[in-house]
């Protein structure tokens, strides 16, 4: 039984890459806390920053939760699995990575045993139904 592949991401500009890289290393955030760490020091307004995290929740990348008068936001997607998700799509696909040797080459580069372990068990649990 195939899956049906997720939809494709959004396309996103730089302060929305930004904004996501805050919500990932902080777990979540507001307005504020986005700017003082991703705007303020790059002369981008509050509005903007705010407008930023609006357009990821439309887009379906955070979620918010109204607290008080403010709203707080999360990302509705992991760290990695969004980046795999961008780099499947910047290749083309899976079928177009396989195709083009992309995924020997990738598994190639991988020396580590610890690593070639892991990526033994992502494939496993892959193939199990169970989520990577």
């Amino acid at each position: 039984m195939s899956k049906n592949p997720s939809p494709p991401l959004p396309p996103l500009g730089g302060l929305e890459i930004l904004v996501l890289e805050y919500l990932w290393d902080n777990g979540e955030g507001d307005v504020t806390g986005a700017h003082a760490a991703v705007g303020s020091r790059r002369g981008i307004t509050l509005n903007t920053v705010g407008s930023s995290l609006e357009r990821l929740h439309r887009k379906g990348l955070v979620r918010r939760r109204k607290i008080s008068h403010a709203y707080r936001y999360e990302t509705t997607v992991d760290r990695d699995a969004f980046r795999a998700r961008r780099l499947e799509e910047a290749a083309g696909g899976a079928r177009e990575l396989a195709s083009r040797g992309l995924l020997a080459a990738f598994v190639e580069l991988v020396s580590d045993a610890d690593a070639l372990d892991e990526l033994e068990q992502l494939i496993a649990r892959k193939r199990g139904g169970g989520a990577a």
